[in-house]
């Protein structure tokens, strides 16, 4: 299952560097961050953080799908319409509807990837990555992935050695 999530950040001074960093979808300057992560969402696979916010996701995947095997495939949204390696729902017609069998697969596909959207949620609950970035933005790819193996590790998917793991020492 792959998604990806922006996250508004300060302002920069630089006026090209603003410009990159500029979302017309937020509206604002943002980070954006690409998850990869199980079917059963029992372990985050993959993260990609510190992006320029306007970057699309399908551009995002495409620069680092290089990291997986060339036949993995992934669960999307619409945002990675267009993919080969990427299952995406069917998207309504222009001025036309989804037939009933097409609504029921769609409904069938969300349910099997809302757990991509739980784990962004679970590292989300973190108050640096749902507000906007205060700190140092060199730093923003470091806090995001100490804040998922601190998701890892609450999800139980990060083992620890017995002699740091004072719970498996005892």
């Amino acid at each position: 299952m792959v998604d990806s999530y922006e996250q508004v950040r300060e302002r920069p001074g630089d006026n090209e560097e603003q410009e990159k960093y500029y979302s017309g979808k937020e509206s604002k300057h943002t980070f954006k961050s690409q998850i990869i992560i199980l079917p059963d969402a029992s372990d985050i696979v993959d993260i990609i953080a510190g992006e320029p916010g306007p970057k699309s996701d399908i551009t995002l995947f495409r620069e680092n799908r290089d990291n997986f095997d060339p036949k993995q495939k992934f669960k999307g949204d619409l945002g990675y319409k267009g993919e080969d390696l990427i299952d995406t729902p069917i998207k309504r017609p222009r001025n036309g509807k989804l037939t009933t069998d097409q609504k029921k697969e769609n409904t069938e596909f969300a349910s099997k990837r809302v757990f991509v959207e739980h784990r962004i949620r679970s590292i989300k609950i973190f108050r640096v990555v749902r507000e906007r970035f205060r700190l140092k933005p060199k730093k923003y790819e470091q806090v995001i992935l100490t804040i998922c193996g601190l998701v890892r590790l609450r999800i139980g998917s990060l083992i620890l050695p017995a002699e740091i793991n004072p719970v498996l020492s005892v």
